[in-house]
């Protein structure tokens, strides 16, 4: 991570932890939709116990999540964990901060400070007169400097609120600050769409400036969507290219299919896609393949009648309901040739 590395996305589980069966089912999904870091919540020592037992069924880095106790970082970290991340707001005094830091050094461990607006230290929020951006910056250079000074330097850095400007700010302003690997978020963006603005806007804008190094959206939602949303924010800024993209259009009269059910079928089908084919699914033949003339693949349909094109080059005609598994069918042509061609791989990686 950092150092131009390629910028990785992240997850959380939504499962008790302890729950090893659930946790281990949940983490599969994400891994298969692309996460490439999960993190998971360690309120018990419980929780902290069922870290070996996950970590020995997944197949990606494993993040402790803790809050107020210090032990159970380190119950974690001797567990497995393959980092540990801890809120400066209520994880104590520097003495539990150095049990915690010597034992991430002894297991060869970084340690991510996650500065969240709404659990400040109580005198930085008396200095600044609220959860400000300049109060999240001082707080998370707090516990950096607190790090160096035990002689640890293996650190990453998270500064998020719940709003967009806040969270803007403070990565702008903590960017100038550090050369340290940030992860970039809006922290308790809520539901689908507006996690999704949120999500796109505050973590758009920072990967624009080149400040990020690895991110997660979070939403009120099944945790796979998050990782979709984070690539199609790489994807759409020209960073990473993961799996399809689809263009298809937003309706009007002339369309006579049902692009919406169809569009959802081929999105579900691909998930695990990983693939950089650009589709194209039009819901009339008229503009079709004009429109999507750029995309590798595309169909139209109407009156009964599909059409599969090309690079806007129109190849054959089929029955309309056949439309979803010509689609299908294409991608796996085009998977088999570009596996067969030298080149780059299917996750086409650009880094920063």
């Amino acid at each position: 991570m950092g150092d131009g590395a390629p910028i990785s996305v992240q997850s959380m589980t939504n499962t008790k932890t302890d729950d090893v069966a659930a946790t281990v089912a949940q983490i599969g999904q994400l891994s298969r939709a692309g996460c490439e870091i999960v993190r998971v919540a360690v309120p018990d020592q419980a929780a902290a116990d069922a870290i070996a037992r996950i970590k020995q069924a997944i197949d990606i880095p494993l993040i402790a999540d803790i809050h107020f106790d210090y032990r159970l970082a380190i119950a974690s970290a001797r567990a497995g964990a393959d980092g540990l991340r801890f809120n400066p707001g209520n994880i104590g005094s520097a003495t539990n901060v150095r049990a915690l830091v010597d034992c991430a050094k002894d297991c060869g461990i970084p340690i991510r400070i996650g500065v969240n607006a709404g659990s400040l230290e109580k005198d930085i929020l008396e200095k600044y007169d609220g959860a400000t951006a300049r109060g999240m910056v001082e707080s998370a250079m707090r516990h950096v400097d607190l790090l160096q000074d035990f002689d640890f330097h293996n650190i990453k850095i998270s500064i998020k609120a719940s709003d967009v400007p806040r969270t803007i700010e403070a990565y702008r302003l903590l960017s100038q600050q550090t050369d340290l690997p940030l992860h970039v978020g809006v922290t308790e963006a809520g539901s689908l769409y507006s996690g999704i603005v949120k999500s796109a806007l505050g973590i758009g804008s920072l990967l624009a400036e080149g400040i990020g190094d690895t991110l997660r959206v979070s939403l009120t939602r099944d945790p796979v969507e998050e990782v979709r949303v984070g690539y199609e924010i790489l994807r759409a800024l020209g960073i990473r290219h993961r799996g399809p993209e689809i263009i298809s259009c937003p309706t009007c009269g002339r369309c006579e299919i049902p692009l919406f059910d169809i569009v959802e079928r081929v999105e579900k089908a691909l998930l695990t896609c990983t693939t950089p084919v650009k589709l194209a699914i039009m819901g009339c033949v008229v503009n079709g393949p004009g429109e999507a003339r750029e995309a590798d693949i595309g169909v139209a349909g109407g009156r009964g009648v599909g059409i599969l094109f090309k690079k806007g080059q129109v190849i054959k005609k089929f029955p309309e309901d056949q439309l979803v598994d010509v689609v299908l069918e294409a991608v796996g042509q085009f998977e088999r040739q570009l596996a067969s061609e030298p080149g780059e791989p299917a996750d086409n990686r650009s880094t920063r």
